[in-house]
């Protein structure tokens, strides 16, 4: 029986899956952001009408984002969520300009 084919990943599976480079680095920072929402989200025991409450949104967009609908999301909704939360948000830029 042959051996399966491993491929190293890129670090970014929505660019290993294909996604244009571009592309897979928003979906990956949008990723990033909904898993931090629902961390929240469950750390305060929180129901989904009492996280709408508390993002600004409605329960049926927080039921969106817990079931992962990623591409409903954009990078402002869902930092304009955890600021409503208390959250702060902070960027890196890596290796731009060098």
């Amino acid at each position: 029986m042959p051996r399966p084919r491993l491929t190293r990943s890129s670090g970014n599976v929505f660019r290993d899956l294909g996604f244009a480079e571009e592309e897979a680095e928003h979906l990956r920072l949008r990723s990033l952001l909904m898993i931090e929402i629902r961390k929240l989200i469950a750390a305060r025991g929180l129901t989904q009408k009492q996280a709408a409450a508390l993002f600004g949104v409605t329960q049926p967009r927080v039921s969106d984002l817990v079931r992962g609908k990623i591409a409903l999301f954009s990078l402002d909704t869902l930092v304009d969520m955890l600021a409503h939360a208390g959250a702060r948000v902070e960027l890196v830029v890596e290796g731009a300009g060098s």
